[in-house]
């Protein structure tokens, strides 16, 4: 048998099974597909769900200054990464995947965590040029003053709540880059959006409305009323516009009881690359700050985004976007418990949403 020479620094080369080029076209290494890595990057950007997606943006630009950069990622969520070949290596927060990194030289290496595990990965990867967080004299620490600036922020309220950068613009500072309003990038399966193009036949030519009730359970304080929701779902369907109830399983007695009682559409729970494709097929999204807000705008949905306990300035709303807080303002910032007699969200009220949602959909 012929001895085959191997391009160990091609872009395509997985070192365990064979390369796409080999495996769609039955080239080998000499073949015209070759492309030598110029550099090798890892970002790490374990969780939220949330967070990782809009982490997306600096992947936009690597991209764009390094095209031809082996460009690994660890997460807790490798799902919501786009799976287009623009980034090499997606591995999952285990062993298996951060052994060989341990293993691996890298030119670039990022860390956009504050976790502790995170902080220690990137204190142990060999790289030339480190950015972001690490872990040192058993204490989470910074790269570089960028990064130790997002440190105050995330260290007292009163610097978080006087910043006055969104949170892509923090991280493109924290890489010493300038952001350019590049926008995040979802895992999206086209043949699923295909399939929830169902929406525009039942909506009968009406703008689809999606409803998003919940907030994840981590910070309750951003819950709007259900009496609210059920009255902007009327208010909606009078106005000739086709409201659908969206949220998890956490939301899912809430959507059916509100689906009951107004008559609007609730394709119930579903896997989150499903729940991307119905999104999708939304004219306009109506979020509390959750991960709703991200897959929004990662699709590019004009979105109308309640907040109330966060620095409102910290949302890239891309223009596509109209923020309401409550008229009352809100005292618990960052507050899992309302210090309130009355819930602030009590104050954010119906007609505000709609007339925010009508001049959003005018624009579509």
């Amino acid at each position: 048998m012929e001895i085959q020479s191997v391009k160990f620094d091609c872009r395509h080369f997985k070192g365990d099974v064979p390369c796409k080029p080999n495996k769609l076209r039955g080239k080998k290494c000499s073949c015209d597909e070759y492309v030598k890595i110029s550099h090798e990057i890892l970002i790490i950007k374990l969780g939220s769900l949330g967070d990782v997606i809009r982490s997306t943006v600096l992947l936009v630009r690597l991209r764009e200054m390094y095209p031809n950069a082996h460009i690994t990622w660890i997460t807790h969520f490798p799902e919501v990464l786009p799976h287009d070949g623009s980034i090499d290596l997606i591995g999952k927060f285990e062993y298996k995947a951060i052994l060989p990194i341990l293993n691996k030289k890298f030119d670039i290496a990022i860390n956009l965590d504050k976790d502790k595990e995170a902080c220690t990965l990137l204190s142990q990867v060999n790289a030339k040029v480190k950015y972001g967080f690490i872990w040192t004299d058993n204490h989470i620490a910074d790269c570089n003053a960028a990064a130790n600036r997002k440190l105050i922020t995330g260290f007292f309220d009163d610097e978080s709540k006087a910043n006055t950068k969104s949170y892509p613009e923090e991280i493109f500072d924290i890489c010493e880059l300038d952001f350019k309003k590049e926008e995040p990038v979802l895992n999206l399966n086209t043949a699923l959006v295909d399939k929830w193009k169902l929406l525009n036949q039942k909506s009968d030519g009406k703008k689809v409305i999606g409803l998003n009730t919940g907030c994840g359970n981590r910070w309750l304080t951003r819950l709007w009323p259900d009496e609210n929701w059920k009255y902007l779902v009327f208010a909606l369907q009078k106005a000739e516009y086709y409201p659908i109830l969206l949220g998890g399983v956490d939301e899912d007695e809430k959507n059916k009881s509100l689906a009951q009682v107004t008559g609007a559409y609730y394709p119930g729970t579903h896997s989150l690359e499903e729940f991307i494709a119905i999104t999708a097929n939304c004219d306009v999204v109506v979020s509390a700050v959750s991960m709703m807000m991200h897959i929004a705008t990662g699709l590019k949905r004009p979105l109308v985004l309640f907040n109330n306990i966060f620095n409102k300035r910290e949302f890239e709303m891309y223009g596509r976007g109209i923020i309401l807080e409550p008229t009352s303002g809100c005292d618990c910032f960052y507050g899992n418990t309302c210090t309130r007699e009355r819930h602030c969200m009590l104050d954010l009220p119906v007609d505000a949403v709609f007339d925010a949602v009508k001049q959003l959909s005018a624009k579509q």
